[in-house]
């Protein structure tokens, strides 16, 4: 059996850059084990696989270690490919294990419609500081672990211990702060769901977003992740959702070969 795959990078600034997906656009669905395993074979941080038409299908992620609620950069590389493969549409729905998710094209520039995630103040688990290498401002809880820092610089510098990471409870640890350049930076760490340090996350910012927007008091943030290939995000808070924008760049497109199980 042959199947269609593309490789993306979304969130991105040009070759090289942004956070690299896969997608397989799919005629009907594959048996979870195999969509598993192409995921680990990929060994991205995420594989997306779709199915669907006319602007109306059905989407799943994999990480290389087991299949996740939401991922926003895996959203908006399928959302390119679809787009391609359907050049007269400007907007597509996605239903998702996180409900309908929406994306809308203008130009070059993919905006990505989500959920917001709100995190609440707590203590943080127990080593945290020990285990990032440095002690946050503060720390708050929503469906990842968000560890407030003071400066940029922080955030760069930051050289956590991924196996102390790993045993925290939750996908993984944001890290963030004020930007020099932009409104706020990030990194995103989930050693424990096979992602040592994601290049740039899409659904962390359904945390960040609401969280900067109250404290800087502006709904509009420009954002930066922060990682070995970095990229850029524009996020706007719109009630309960945010809207996070950003680029898609393609890689590479062909077919891979896998037996039917």
């Amino acid at each position: 059996m042959q199947i269609q795959i593309e490789q993306l990078a979304a969130f991105s600034e040009g070759a090289f850059t942004g956070n690299p997906a896969a997608v397989c656009v799919l005629e009907r669905w594959l048996p979870d084990a195999l969509m598993q395993a192409i995921a680990k074979e990929n060994n991205l941080s995420e594989t997306a696989f779709t199915v669907g038409r006319e602007g109306q299908y059905q989407l799943r992620w994999f990480t290389p270690s087991c299949e996740v609620d939401l991922c926003g950069h895996a959203t908006l590389a399928a959302a390119h490919v679809v787009f391609g493969q359907e050049r007269d549409l400007r907007t597509l729905r996605f239903d998702t294990r996180s409900g309908a998710l929406q994306v809308q094209r203008e130009g070059k520039q993919l905006t990505l419609d989500c959920p917001a995630q709100p995190t609440k103040p707590c203590d943080g688990p127990a080593g945290l500081s020990q285990a990032l290498g440095a002690k946050p401002l503060n720390v708050r809880r929503g469906t990842d672990w968000l560890a407030v820092f003071t400066t940029e610089a922080e955030i760069r510098d930051l050289s956590p211990d991924l196996p102390q990471l790993a045993a925290f409870e939750g996908r993984g640890v944001i890290v963030t702060a004020p930007g020099d350049n932009v409104d706020i930076v990030s990194r995103f760490f989930a050693p424990g769901i096979g992602i040592d340090e994601d290049p740039v996350t899409g659904s962390s910012h359904c945390a960040l977003a609401p969280y900067w927007a109250e404290r800087l008091g502006k709904p509009l943030l420009e954002a930066r992740q922060l990682s070995e290939r970095g990229g850029r995000l524009t996020c706007r808070v719109v009630g309960e959702r945010v809207l996070i924008s950003g680029q898609v760049t393609p890689y590479l497109r062909g077919h891979i070969t896998v037996a039917e199980r």
